[in-house]
């Protein structure tokens, strides 16, 4: 069995990380974006039928966390997931929804 060794620090960021998802639209967000998909500002709040400015608060939030990367083509900005494992995390909690 493999030997974790895991700092204060370390643990630190991933709870950040991990509040930094908990919120119902940024989980629909890391969704949207799983299977390497890489989407517009635009798309996101179109399909998730919420305010611009509130999908770009939610992206800003997890981008800074370093959940999500961006990059700009012309006025459009367009987001990915930084780490597709993140999708996997995502998939397993869904598969426990039914647990306890």
């Amino acid at each position: 069995m493999e030997t974790i060794t895991l700092s204060a620090v370390k643990l630190e960021q991933m709870a950040s990380k991990l509040k930094a998802i908990a919120h119902p639209t940024r989980i629909a967000i890391i969704e949207m974006l799983s299977g390497e998909k890489c989407l517009s500002v635009t798309e996101i709040y179109i399909t998730l039928d919420i305010e611009q400015a509130a999908a770009s608060h939610h992206l800003n939030i997890m981008k800074n966390k370093g959940i999500l990367d961006s990059r700009r083509e012309g006025k459009k900005i367009y987001y990915s997931l930084q780490n597709e494992a993140l999708a996997d995390v995502m998939r397993c909690v869904n598969k426990c929804k039914d647990c306890g």
